[in-house]
């Protein structure tokens, strides 16, 4: 009988399958960094939590506890239960200011969002020169000071001698247009600063989802013959939709909040009211009527509405998804 040395021992057949690892092995797998094991992830993400916690949640639950209460920050407070849920509700100005908020929505984001992936589009041809320039001018607007954007626009829909009337009188229009005491046209007007404002920046995130598309897709659709509004029709679009959903919800969100273009043009939201906003409603009442409680559930109902819009959301993006992945 032979003895086998070392060397000569047959090894151990391979397996895929990898052995588990030791806790003790796997806290020295990575050694020196303290970050990844375990307990110091929390000090890294303390900051974001104090901030939103301070900033952002505290406010939060405050605002609906003084919801409740017919609210004096230097006096005494008496609780009123849902009493000013119950009056805003029938309260006529908080309708109006819905309408109005709804239709600055709409006449603001549709043809930003068109207008947006059209510029995209002219972005990403790669022969277009200077494309780092026009990138970059196209975020202006969105640093611009509001009050400086409100008196350039005021100028050019004035009722006498703003340029857009001049234009209109050019094209056969008869009468000059009043582009603040009209309710619509006022409308059109914030919608305009509202889009001129925020095109570059929805442009650019349509030019980063146009630029994650494979160009192996342009070259198939090529070779297929298709045309280029065949490929941006078919290739584009479809690649768009999560980016479209994104822009969607977000303007949304932001149409909602629409307050400084209104408050500029009057801080009353016009004669009639003809401008109104939600947000313009809630400031009003809280620090021109002083009624900080009835402020308070304004807000409550434009989370609501959020809320509302943002499940919408939901179920439309999840059915888009599971169209798109059948």
């Amino acid at each position: 009988m032979t003895v086998l040395n070392e060397r000569e021992r047959p090894k151990k057949p391979l397996s895929p399958w990898k052995p588990k690892k030791t806790s003790a092995q796997k806290a020295v797998a990575f050694p020196g960094v303290k970050s990844l094991n375990g307990r110091w992830g929390y000090l890294y993400v303390a900051p974001f939590v104090i901030m939103f916690a301070v900033f952002g949640l505290a406010p939060v639950i405050y605002s609906v506890y003084i919801s409740f209460f017919q609210w004096d920050p230097l006096g005494s407070s008496t609780f009123t239960g849902l009493r000013n849920f119950n009056l805003l509700l029938h309260d006529s100005d908080l309708w109006l200011a819905l309408r109005n908020t709804f239709s600055i929505w709409a006449l603001s984001t549709f043809p930003q969002m068109v207008m947006a992936i059209g510029l995209a589009n002219i972005l990403r041809n790669t022969r277009l020169r200077g494309k780092s320039f026009f990138r970059t001018i196209l975020l202006v607007p969105n640093i611009t000071s509001v009050i400086a954007i409100t008196i350039v626009f005021s100028q050019l829909f004035g009722r006498d001698f703003g340029i857009i009337n001049l234009l209109l009188e050019g094209l056969g229009l008869n009468h000059h247009i009043d582009f603040i005491e009209g309710v619509i046209p006022s409308h059109i007007q914030i919608a305009t600063m509202i889009t001129w404002r925020w095109i570059g920046y929805n442009t650019l995130i349509f030019l980063a989802s146009m630029l994650a598309i494979p160009n192996e897709l342009y070259e198939s659709s090529s070779v297929d013959g298709a045309t280029k509004w065949q490929q941006f029709r078919y290739v584009t679009l479809p690649q768009l939709k999560n980016t479209i959903t994104f822009v969607l919800v977000v303007g949304t969100i932001g149409g909602l909040q629409v307050f400084a273009e209104p408050q500029q043009l009057a801080a009353d939201g016009g004669s009639s009211k003809q401008f109104l906003t939600l947000t313009l409603f809630l400031f009003n009442q809280a620090f021109v009527n002083n009624k900080y409680g009835y402020a308070a559930a304004i807000g409550i109902f434009i989370t609501f509405i959020v809320l509302i819009i943002s499940a919408v959301n939901f179920v439309i993006t999840r059915k888009i998804s599971n169209d798109g992945t059948r």
